[in-house]
């Protein structure tokens, strides 16, 4: 385990956002809430938000500054150099539960939802070009999912290996499943 954390490369600093949008609209402080969320914020407390302070995320909380702003709502934005190391342990910590946790929900998803898919499908024995293209966009969408929850997994958290596996396993299951679509289908094309 301590291999894996000193990989892990801890920021010097931090960029930290405290923000206030107007109470009775739950549309602005979920619109917020996502931003912060997509650029892989690490929530302190409520409408106080952290992150690794990095170029791109600097211009992403410049984004979310501005959608606050537009909302009608205020905020504050901090870059901080000075962390004691309590403070830092908990951000690093906080980053590897959130990601840990993204990548678990990736393996669940292959697991059940990709996995059954394949299943029910061939239980039905519906071996046709158009539901391996659907399932192929499934496949798609999982890629796309680990590889922003790769992009923000900065503080090198568990599960990246068999969330990486798992999708690699629908892979195969996929391709299985269109070469049986192509054996059964090739007369009839």
């Amino acid at each position: 385990m301590a291999t894996r954390r000193t990989k892990a490369k801890n920021p010097e600093s931090w960029l930290l956002l405290i923000y206030k949008v107007p109470s009775e609209s739950s549309r602005a402080r979920v619109a917020v809430w996502r931003d912060l969320k997509r650029l892989g914020g690490f929530y302190v407390q409520q409408a106080v938000c952290v992150l690794p302070d990095r170029d791109e995320l600097r211009a992403g909380m410049e984004k979310v500054r501005e959608r606050v702003t537009e909302l009608g709502g205020s905020s504050v934005f901090l870059t901080l150099a000075d962390v004691d190391d309590d403070a830092r342990e908990q951000f690093v910590e906080g980053f590897r539960v959130q990601s840990a946790k993204e990548y678990a929900e990736i393996v669940e998803e292959c697991e059940t939802k990709f996995v059954k898919e394949i299943e029910f499908e061939r239980f039905r024995e519906n071996y046709t070009f158009e539901e391996a293209e659907e399932i192929r966009q499934d496949l798609e969408k999982l890629r796309r999912w680990l590889a922003k929850v790769e992009d923000r997994d900065w503080m090198d958290a568990d599960g990246k290996e068999l969330a990486r596996a798992k999708v690699a396993d629908c892979e195969r299951l996929l391709e299985e499943f269109e070469a049986d679509v192509y054996e059964r289908t090739e007369g009839t094309v």
